[in-house]
């Protein structure tokens, strides 16, 4: 009888509940998660120091004028604060007269000293036209060359071709114009001349097609 008495007596069982949506408890797990996540975010922000600079996206010339199209957004991370005003950033204001004073190759980031005005440059543009048979196979935009006149078919005999510049960039070759296999004798370019020259005798041979060029180096 005792026996059965102490069964009686147990209490009955109680079976674990998973917290409701009320429970504090929940809220407050979700609360440190949110937290966690938050500061982590900061924390990694924070680690990251880099800036973005312009890049070049392809090679551009001495004289060539410089837009947002030719130009790529790279984030680089500077040892030196110093270091990172020698490079043109992304929220600097772009001139629109913005040339190159040297040249730059695809993939590099664009250095302050590169860049300046077509007047700064102390150089203006002509396009000339030049027999294929007078231009070496080599010169593309970038290259330096020296203009010569050569003699028309009518001068004197003893005429002699003469220099008419000295050292200047190419700083196109429009589209078509440097192809050696298209029906055209001609090449069309654009030199960077200095301001000073005076151009009245290279423009006219330019037309005569009495122009050649030399590549220096």
């Amino acid at each position: 009888m005792q026996n059965d008495l102490g069964k009686n007596d147990a209490p009955p069982a109680v079976r674990a509940r998973p917290p409701g949506w009320r429970d504090p408890r929940l809220w407050i797990g979700v609360a440190i998660v949110a937290a966690s996540v938050v500061a982590g975010a900061r924390i990694v922000g924070a680690a990251d120091d880099s800036i973005a600079v312009w890049g070049v996206a392809g090679d551009l010339a001495p004289g060539d004028l410089v837009e947002e199209a030719d130009l790529e957004q790279t984030r680089v991370r500077f040892a030196e604060p110093t270091d990172a005003e020698r490079y043109l950033r992304v929220d600097d204001e772009l001139p629109t007269d913005l040339v190159l004073t040297r040249g730059v190759g695809a993939g590099e980031l664009l250095p302050r000293d590169a860049l300046g005005t077509a007047e700064a440059a102390g150089t203006v543009s002509l396009s000339v036209s030049v027999p294929s048979s007078q231009v070496p196979t080599s010169v593309a935009p970038g290259s330096r060359v020296d203009v010569w006149i050569v003699p028309d078919s009518t001068d004197d005999a003893k005429a002699q071709a003469r220099l008419a510049v000295e050292d200047v960039a190419v700083i196109d070759t429009p589209s078509g114009s440097s192809d050696f296999g298209s029906t055209s004798s001609d090449r069309q370019l654009v030199l960077g001349i200095p301001t000073e020259t005076d151009l009245s005798d290279l423009i006219l041979a330019s037309g005569a097609g009495r122009v050649m060029l030399v590549g220096r180096g």
